[in-house]
């Protein structure tokens, strides 16, 4: 009796280190991921646990990541003949599917919650273009699962900025989003859960910056990076050519000149920046027009009395609400962090999931 009782003693100790050891080797981590052109948000726990730049450094010939994000992008347009430094995704899609799996790797180590026996297993939810195809869905459901992701749900970037801004999504009432974001703007009328009509352009933030490229080397002759073009855009980028007292002071730009190579320095003003960006933003504005044209008058009435939301990095260009507020007589509001928006509806959604099921791919 004794003998069995010892038995039964060891036998039940075994089971309950099976049973720890099980719950260890099974450990489960859920990821809001907004995988943007051109920065990667990723929210763990209701925390932002990642805010970095999409870019990777690779070994040219092993393709052996070196580093990813901020890291990688201050070896952009630096790199020698070892390293190539890549941003994966262009215009709201994957454009180097390898690339792409390796830095969302990267960037999911930075996220995992303190230090693990095993690799958890990783239940996500990940912002997609709202015009994406299917091809394009699956490459992004494809990377996820090679990056580790057992669960992966996508949701419509629109839907996620909507979540993400406090709107009812699921209200009998009409919501308008515009989400300028790197790559894409996205465009989606919002009622009961859905999107009602939607417009999705491949003009965007890099956009932008291409246009302040191709202006400083036609109008000044003074060749600059598309990192120092993003600086222009980030310190004088601006919408409207009277800003009035909020105006900022001109941005100094260096380089050289495009004929001799000798070094430029050239004053930038606001005015200048406001004006070359002109031809991409009336693109925005027919955008939302069109979307607009194909919205229920019901709905169409919602979104006069609410306004139309702004997020995404695009709305932070100075003097756009207002340019657009006066363009369509509709009052445009830009939303509180809107480069954070899209992330946190889809760690909203995440942690609703039976809830916003509906609104999963």
């Amino acid at each position: 009796m004794k003998i069995d009782t010892i038995k039964y003693l060891e036998k039940f100790e075994r089971l309950k280190n099976i049973r720890l050891f099980s719950n260890l080797f099974s450990f489960t981590q859920e990821l809001a991921m907004d995988l943007g052109t051109a920065n990667t948000v990723i929210i763990s726990g209701d925390k932002i646990a990642v805010n970095e730049p999409s870019v990777v450094a690779l070994e040219r010939h092993t393709d052996k990541m070196i580093s990813v994000g901020g890291q990688a992008k201050l070896m952009y347009e630096k790199e020698n003949e070892k390293i190539r430094v890549i941003r994966p995704l262009r215009d709201g899609v994957i454009a180097d599917f390898n690339a792409c799996e390796q830095m969302m790797r990267g960037l999911i180590r930075m996220a995992h919650e303190g230090k693990h026996l095993f690799t958890p297993s990783l239940r996500m939810v990940i912002g997609v273009p709202s015009g994406s195809t299917e091809v394009e869905l699956r490459a992004v459901r494809d990377s996820a699962e090679h990056a580790g992701g057992r669960d992966v749900f996508l949701i419509f970037e629109p839907m996620a900025a909507a979540i993400g801004i406090g709107l009812d999504v699921e209200a009998p009432e009409g919501n308008m989003i515009v989400d300028i974001g790197g790559g894409t703007t996205e465009i989606a009328v919002i009622s009961l859960g859905g999107i009602v009509s939607n417009n999705s352009i491949k003009m965007a933030g890099d956009d932008f910056t291409a246009d302040i490229q191709e202006y400083m080397s036609r109008q000044h002759n003074v060749k600059v990076s598309e990192r120092m073009a993003e600086r222009i855009k980030i310190n004088v980028g601006a919408a409207l050519t009277d800003l009035g007292p909020n105006a900022p002071k001109d941005y100094i730009v260096h380089g050289p000149n495009k004929i001799t190579s000798l070094p430029l320095q050239v004053p930038v003003c606001y005015q200048e920046v406001a004006h070359c960006l002109e031809k991409s933003i009336s693109k925005i504005e027919s955008a939302i027009l069109s979307a607009l044209e194909h919205t229920p008058p019901e709905l169409y009435s919602d979104i006069v009395k609410n306004g139309i939301y702004l997020t995404g990095g695009g709305a932070l260009l100075r003097g756009l609400d207002k340019r657009l507020t006066d363009k369509l007589n509709i009052q445009f509001k830009v939303a509180d962090e809107p480069l954070l928006c899209v992330a946190r509806g889809t760690g909203i959604a995440l942690k609703n999931a039976d809830r916003f099921q509906f609104l999963m791919r």
